[in-house]
C-alpha cells in the first residue's frame, strides 16, 4: 500500500508547474550521440551549442519532442525495447516505456498536436508486422495500438490535418540478429492513418520494391521520403521520392555519379517549404534538391548523418561531433566531443 508520505510527495510533484522548452533555453534540435562516458541525448541550439545532455542506457536512434512541455522521448536504435520519457529540465527519466511482449520499438515516435497522445513505431518481433503504439501522456500509459499497414514501419510523421503518415520499410528481420529475411518479396509502402483506419496507401513500382522506405519529411503539399536500396548495388537507383496523397509516388533520379556516391543509402531527410536535403553516412554526402525533387547541390564530409531544417536552410551533424549549417556550402557552427548518431530532430 502506498504510504501517506509517498502519496503526498507524488501529489506535490503533479502540482509543480510544468517546464516548457523556453525554460531549457529554447533548443532547436534533439540529437543522440556517443561520448567517452557513454550514450547521451543532447538538446542543441540553432547554432549547434549543447543546452542540455541526458544519459541514455544504450545507443539511441531518434527522439521526439512534446509540442509544449520540456519532455522528449528517446528511442533505442532499432530493434530496441526502450523508450525513455525524459525531463529535459532536470535530466530525470520520468517513465520507461516498454512495448508489449513480443514487440520491439522501431526507433521513431510522434506526439499529437495537443501533446495528449504519443504514437510509437513498433514491430511484432516474429514476422515484423507493423504496429503503432498509443500512449496517453499524463502517465504515459499504453491505451491501444493500430496496424501500421505494412511490414517494418520505421519513421512516422504527424500531418497538419492530424493524420499519421507511416514509412513501412517492407523488410522482415530476424528479431535476434537483424538478418533480412524477405528481400525477394519486399513490399514497402507509405500509409496514412486516421484514427487507426487506412485512408490512403501507395506502394512503389515493381522494379523498386527492394527500395526500403525509411524516413519522412513534410513539404507544404507533399511528403518526401528517403529510401535504402536492398537489391543489386551495380546500378544506382533513386533514393528520394515525393508523394502527394491521392496520386502515385514520384521517384527522383540523380545523375550516375551522385547515385553511386550515395551507396544505395539515404539516411536522414529534412525539408524547407521549397527544398529537400538527404544525407548518406556511408557515402559521406548530403544532397540538396528543389521542391520538385531536382538535384541542386552535393556536399561531402565524412559520416554526415543527421539533418534538420532551420528557417530556409538546413543544419547537418556528423559522426566526428561537428554541426554544420548547409546553405550554398557547408559552414561549421560548432564541434562537440560526441559522435552524433543518425538523426537531428527539429523541435
Amino acid at each position: 500500500m502506498t504510504s501517506r508520505r509517498a502519496f503526498l510527495a507524488g501529489l506535490a510533484t503533479t502540482c509543480l508547474p510544468r517546464m516548457t522548452w523556453a525554460d531549457v533555453g529554447n533548443p532547436a534540435f534533439l540529437a543522440a550521440g556517443k561520448t567517452a562516458g557513454g550514450f547521451v541525448l543532447h538538446g542543441l541550439s540553432g547554432q549547434g551549442q549543447s543546452l542540455f545532455q541526458i544519459p541514455l542506457p544504450a545507443r539511441g536512434h531518434a527522439a521526439c519532442a512534446h509540442p509544449s512541455r520540456a519532455l522528449a522521448v528517446g528511442f533505442a536504435r532499432r530493434p530496441g525495447t526502450f523508450a525513455l520519457v525524459l525531463d529535459c529540465a532536470s535530466g530525470a527519466v520520468l517513465h520507461r516505456l516498454e512495448p508489449p511482449e513480443g514487440r520491439q520499438f522501431n526507433g521513431h515516435g510522434a506526439f499529437s498536436a495537443d501533446g495528449a497522445l504519443l504514437m510509437t513505431s513498433e514491430v511484432v518481433a516474429i514476422g515484423s508486422a507493423g504496429r503503432i503504439g498509443l500512449w496517453e501522456t499524463r502517465n504515459f500509459r499504453r491505451i491501444g495500438e493500430w496496424n501500421s499497414g505494412g511490414i517494418g514501419p520505421h519513421d512516422i510523421k504527424l500531418l497538419p490535418d492530424g493524420c499519421l503518415v507511416v514509412a513501412n520499410g517492407g523488410i522482415e528481420t530476424d528479431p535476434n540478429d537483424r538478418n533480412k529475411l524477405n528481400i525477394d518479396s519486399m513490399r514497402p509502402n507509405l500509409t496514412i492513418l486516421a484514427g487507426g483506419a487506412i485512408v490512403d496507401q501507395v506502394e512503389l513500382a515493381t522494379e523498386y520494391r527492394q527500395n526500403s522506405i525509411r524516413h519522412l519529411a513534410l513539404l507544404p503539399d507533399k511528403i518526401a521520403f528517403a529510401m535504402q536500396w536492398q537489391g543489386d548495388a551495380a546500378e544506382p537507383v533513386p533514393l528520394l521520392g515525393l508523394w502527394q496523397p491521392g496520386q502515385a509516388p514520384q521517384l527522383c533520379p540523380m545523375d550516375e555519379a551522385m547515385g553511386l556516391a550515395m551507396k544505395g543509402y539515404a539516411g536522414s531527410i529534412a525539408a524547407t517549404p521549397d527544398r529537400i536535403a538527404v544525407t548518406s553516412a556511408p557515402g559521406g554526402v548530403v544532397m540538396q534538391f528543389d521542391g520538385a525533387g531536382r538535384p541542386l547541390s552535393s556536399h561531402f564530409r565524412a559520416d554526415l548523418s543527421g539533418v534538420a531544417a532551420m528557417g530556409g536552410e538546413f543544419v547537418v551533424t556528423d559522426g566526428q561531433g561537428a554541426v554544420w549549417r548547409l546553405g550554398q556550402d557547408l559552414a561549421l557552427l560548432e564541434k562537440q566531443p560526441v559522435a552524433w548518431d543518425n538523426h537531428l530532430i527539429a523541435i
